[in-house]
């Protein structure tokens, strides 16, 4: 919205400051740090009276979650979305169909997620949420919806196309499947966030690392100078979704400060969901599906460890992990929660660089 005082600019004064993506990025950043900053003591203090009990905890979980994280408050995923939602719309410019795109996805997911766990409040029980089959048939209708969208905005060298990285100029042409994986690449990374939420701080970190990886990407893919140099497809109005990231990253600063060990609040599958569906929309827009596979690889694990689990114990009656997802068999074996977190902060950082790192393998 502030990028329209560009209007008032002769050139050389203040208000063409506002040209430059990466000032506004700085600002969304910082704007978004500030809400969560304001808004989070208030929203934690509504969400404990409403909540009685807080969010339900499993009974089949680690023995030392209910007693450490009984009664904290869920859904703070509200204070991330109400900081990304105000500092996108105020900073990003909004005549860019990909920040619609990207932003409808994360607060459509975040509404789903919300849903999801006002029905387990409500009922005091970890299991009493949305089907699964409903929330999977709703985030599918959603990501097929803002596929289709991003396809038909991108330009036709790249609409229903699949980039392969590393491996310059190889785009595979998915045909009417595209928007069918591209829903699948949403729906995938909002679920595998949602697993890996399960201990303080252990999804946020990751989340704005992976955002912060993608911003770049948007960044570059964005400008046709730096597009060239790095041999990468031109994405034309895909660098304003630096701004929506910095955005993602200065919300979540502010969620972690409250989310940190002991966590006063989680932030539920409001937040999950929508995270989780952000990063697969931006990678959806931005051509760069398999990257953020890397990028977010350790959703990837935290996802295929409990399909391993269910699918091995299907066929043989064993499990393969002491408890899925992956971070709760370490909790079994024994390691303490900030050193599982931080390991895992540790691991998901390695993975963005090298996911960055095929910008330039070419």
């Amino acid at each position: 919205m502030l990028y329209w005082l560009t209007q008032f600019s002769d050139g050389g004064d203040v208000f063409n400051l506002f040209r430059y993506i990466t000032f506004r990025a700085g600002g969304a950043f910082f704007t978004a740090l500030i809400f969560g900053f304001i808004f989070g003591p208030p929203l934690i203090n509504m969400l404990k009276t409403r909540q009685k009990n807080g969010q339900p905890i499993r009974e089949d979980g680690p023995a030392a979650h209910l007693e450490t994280k009984a009664g904290t408050p869920t859904m703070g995923g509200v204070l991330i979305l109400g900081a990304l939602t105000v500092s996108t719309l105020l900073w990003a410019r909004i005549d860019n169909p990909f920040v619609w795109i990207v932003l409808g996805v994360t607060l459509s997911y975040g509404l789903i997620g919300f849903a999801d766990d006002w029905r387990k409040i409500a009922a005091g029980n970890n299991y009493a949420g949305l089907s699964g089959r409903m929330r999977l048939l709703l985030e599918a209708i959603i990501g097929l919806a803002a596929a289709w969208a991003a396809a038909s905005i991108h330009p036709d060298d790249l609409a229903f196309r699949l980039a392969v990285p590393v491996f310059k100029d190889v785009l595979i042409n998915l045909g009417w499947f595209f928007p069918v994986f591209a829903a699948f690449v949403m729906v995938a990374f909002a679920n595998a966030v949602n697993l890996t939420d399960g201990l303080d701080g252990l999804a946020i970190m990751p989340v704005m690392i992976a955002a912060g990886a993608m911003g770049i990407i948007a960044y570059a893919v964005g400008r046709v100078d730096y597009s060239q140099y790095l041999e990468v497809h031109y994405v034309p109005g895909a660098g304003e979704l630096l701004i929506f990231a910095a955005g993602l990253i200065g919300g979540g600063l502010g969620f972690l400060w409250y989310n940190a060990p002991p966590a006063a609040v989680f932030m539920g599958d409001t937040g999950s969901l929508a995270l989780g569906g952000a990063l697969g929309s931006i990678a959806v827009v931005l051509k760069h599906e398999i990257v953020l596979a890397i990028i977010g690889g350790l959703f990837v694990v935290e996802a295929a460890s409990v399909v391993i689990q269910v699918l091995y114990f299907k066929r043989t009656g064993k499990r393969v992990f002491l408890m899925a997802p992956i971070h709760h068999h370490f909790e079994k074996r024994g390691w303490a929660e900030p050193q599982i977190v931080i390991r895992f902060w540790i691991i998901a950082l390695v993975l963005a660089l090298i996911g960055l790192a095929t910008l330039k393998l070419r």
